[in-house]
Parts: structure tokens; C-alpha cells; sequence
């Protein structure tokens, strides 16, 4: 989930702390804070004070011949684990990466990939309980990008198991999921930039086998579990416009189950200065269920649920402080069908990172 380039984070990083090792490479922790004050429209707010603080480690090392070995380990908020990567750049056989990341590798890095002063439209305190596309990514996994070739990198992931579980050194995911089993991603990824300008395609899908043999009690299950995410941001100077769509099919026939969702978002953002940023955002959230009808007549969907959502963000950057803002809208929230549920929220963060 890539944020604008020039605003985040990820521009205020330092080095907290920084180890060497007399053979093993290098040790680096970063460490960032964030306080909030969140004001809902039509809920009640209570407390509208809110932080979190994280830790993020990052080693790297060097092998004969060039190549480099990295790992990275995310520990947010309240020390809750978060994500790892084990990252092996090869000097001619690409990236291969050991990942227990919640969406990080296959599709999953590209669930919502638009430009952005700062958070996602469905991420800026407003309950969406939105569905994304995470293909192999909530899994842990292994992938291979390959080598660039004209601005071009093409990434297989694979799960053994795609049951959403993130196993520990040692274990095993046991039966965490009693119905998915072998999943695949694959990602194509186009990335010319240039000096005036450049653009971002990406392309992916995602397959994960049902495993029939656990069949849950029930439910009647068919096909595979399909996901796809398509994309284009358009880097315009100063200015970065975009558009994605993505979908999944789950393979139920179950009467009033959810059978597809549908996604779509688009955004600009405009880079004033080195300093300051704006952007505008929409994203379109569908949901499809099978009618309950009698066993004996043919399956049809319901109405669709449609859950819409628009956010104004802005961030302003002070050395190691990050200030931002975000006014953001959206109905239906939780794939309601009575066009009635409406949220508003206004959120005003400050982060800092060390």
C-alpha cells in the first residue's frame, strides 16, 4: 500500500540505533509515533484522542559475488508482531523473499495502490469493513520477481496452504482453514520514469485450490477461489493521477452467501512543494450474494450492495514531523443494502519518526 511518493513516512525515517557485526552485515532500527484526534459524524465519538508507536528492524548483509540478503521485521503498536521478510537479491535470478506479511507479496501489495497525501479513502477511521484482494499476501509465502527487463518485473507468489495464517519459526498453519489449500499469485508490474514524468501499469491474479476433501457442512462449493487487480498511475510532474479495479470470486453456491467483490478507486495528488501535499480520492466497493430461494430453482444474485466512500487529504512536512489531515464520507458501510447508512469522519494526525 504505497503512499504518495514525496509525502509519509517513509520520508522522515532516521536511524535509531545501528549495529555492524564483524561478519553478519548491518542492523538498523527505525522507530515512528503518531497522535490523532478523530471527530465521527453521526456516531458517537467519546475519547477522540488516540497514538500508536512502532518499532521497525531492518538488517542487511552482503554475499560473495555482489549479491545482498535482507530481513525486516515490523513490531506495531503495543509490540504486536506485524510483518517479516526475508529478502535474497540475487546478481542475475532476480528477488526471491520469505514473507509473513499481512498483503505484502503477489496481489496483495497492490490491493490499493492510488495516489494519496496520506491514507487509503476506506483507511481514515471510518468502520468500511471493506474486502480487498489479497491473493497469497495474508499467507505466508514465498516469491520470485524477476530480473528488470524494460522497465518490466514479473512476481510469482506461492502459499502451500493459502489459510491466511502467518506460522512461526517451526510450526505449521494445521487447520486454520478447512477450505482453501495450494494458492498462486502473479503479478506483472511496468515502471518506466524519467526525469519529465512516467507511468505505473500493473496486472495481476490470483488462484487458490479449494480443498474438497475438508468440505465444510453445508455448503456447496465450486471452482477455485479467482481474484485480479488492474491498475495505472500516471506520474505527471508535480501531479501523480490514477485508477484501479479488482474483483474476487468465491466458489459458493450456498444460497444468501456471498458469491463476488468488486473494488474499484481512483485518486490524484498534487506535490505543491518538497513540503506539502494534496489529494482527492473515490473508491467503489461491491458485494454480490445468491438469492434464498428454494433448493429446487436455479441460483440468481441479489441487488448488488454498493458501499462508496470520497476523502480530501492533506500532509505538510517540518524536518522529523509529519502533520495531516483527512475529511472523509462514505455509505453503506458494511455492504448494507438500505442506501441509508451514512459516515463521516475527520481525522487530524501528527507523526514523527526517529
Amino acid at each position: 500500500m504505497n503512499k504518495y511518493k514525496k509525502v509519509g513516512l517513509s520520508a522522515l525515517c532516521g536511524t535509531l540505533a545501528s549495529i555492524t557485526g564483524a561478519n553478519a552485515g548491518e542492523l538498523e532500527v527505525i522507530g515512528t509515533m503518531q497522535a490523532t484526534w478523530t471527530s465521527l459524524g453521526g456516531q458517537v465519538t467519546g475519547n477522540p484522542i488516540g497514538m500508536n508507536t512502532g518499532l521497525t528492524f531492518k538488517g542487511s548483509g552482503e554475499l560473495d559475488g555482489g549479491q545482498t540478503f535482507s530481513v525486516s521485521l515490523v513490531d506495531t503498536d503495543k509490540a504486536a508482531y506485524s510483518s517479516a521478510n526475508i529478502t535474497l537479491n540475487t546478481n542475475s535470478l532476480g528477488k526471491f523473499v520469505l514473507s509473513s506479511a499481512e498483503g505484502g507479496q503477489g496481489i496483495g501489495g497492490y490491493d490499493d495502490n492510488m495516489p494519496r497525501a496520506w491514507e487509503e479513502v476506506w483507511d481514515t477511521a471510518i468502520a468500511t469493513n471493506v474486502n480487498l484482494q489479497k491473493g497469497v499476501g495474508s499467507s505466508t509465502n514465498l516469491s520470485w520477481t524477476s530480473p528488470e527487463i524494460g522497465f518490466t518485473t514479473l512476481q510469482i507468489a506461492w502459499a502451500p496452504d493459502n489459510d491466511g495464517a502467518q506460522t512461526n519459526n517451526k510450526g505449521v498453519s494445521g487447520s486454520a482453514s478447512d477450505v482453501y489449500a495450494e494458492g498462486f499469485d502473479a503479478v506483472l508490474d511496468i515502471n518506466p520514469q524519467f526525469d519529465a514524468g512516467g507511468f505505473n501499469l500493473f496486472l495481476g491474479v490470483s488462484q487458490t485450490e479449494i480443498a474438497k476433501d475438508k468440505g465444510v457442512e453445508g455448503k456447496n462449493l465450486t471452482g477455485d477461489h479467482e481474484e485480479a487487480v488492474a491498475g495505472l498511475v500516471l506520474n505527471l510532474g508535480p501531479v501523480e493521477v490514477g485508477a484501479q479495479i479488482s474483483g474476487e470470486r468465491l466458489p459458493t453456491q450456498s444460497r444468501a452467501t456471498t458469491n463476488y467483490y468488486g473494488n474499484s478507486s481512483w485518486g490524484v495528488a498534487f506535490n505543491i512543494n518538497d513540503d506539502l501535499s494534496i489529494s482527492y480520492g473515490e473508491s467503489l466497493h461491491i458485494q454480490g450474494k445468491t438469492k434464498k430461494i428454494s433448493v429446487t430453482e436455479v441460483e440468481a444474485y441479489t441487488p448488488k450492495s454498493r458501499m462508496h466512500g470520497e476523502s480530501w487529504q492533506i500532509a505538510y512536512t517540518i524536518g522529523g514531523i509529519a502533520l495531516k489531515y483527512a475529511d472523509t464520507k462514505f455509505d453503506d458501510t458494511g455492504y448494507t443494502f438500505d442506501g441509508r447508512t451514512a459516515r463521516e469522519a475527520r481525522v487530524v494526525a501528527m507523526s514523527m519518526a526517529f
